[in-house]
């Protein structure tokens, strides 16, 4: 099985619910492996794949234009556009703020998602 992977992508975007986190757009790093059609290395074509530039604009323009409350939304929000934008059949997301609280680096959460009952493999993020 083949995969794509995009290691600390910044992002800014619209996310929480305290009144801080509500002044203005903030940092996180997303960390994403997502399947891909096994044909894409066979033909040597990108219309066999996903293409991760893409991938990774349309994650920009998505969470510049709106506002999560929790990064759990968020993360889910980005696992949907993958599944049905994209058509990636399972989707693995680290995603986290980035210095939100004093002496914590990142705060985040960690999906692991399937579409119609494909498991994502034992693979890490």
């Amino acid at each position: 099985m083949d995969f794509i992977f995009i290691e600390e992508l910044r992002v800014r975007a619209w996310v929480g619910i305290y009144a801080r986190e509500k002044t203005g757009p903030q940092t996180v790093e997303l960390s994403l492996t997502f399947g891909v059609p096994d044909t894409a290395a066979a033909r040597d074509d990108i219309a066999d794949t996903i293409d991760y530039a893409v991938v990774i604009e349309r994650i920009r323009a998505e969470l510049a234009a709106r506002h999560f409350n929790l990064i759990e939304s968020l993360g889910e929000f980005v696992v949907r556009l993958l599944f049905e934008e994209f058509g990636a059949p399972w989707v693995k997301l680290r995603i986290a703020k980035i210095g939100v609280m004093k002496d914590v680096r990142r705060v985040g959460v960690f999906i692991q998602r399937g579409r119609e009952g494909v498991e994502p493999p034992a693979t890490p993020v």
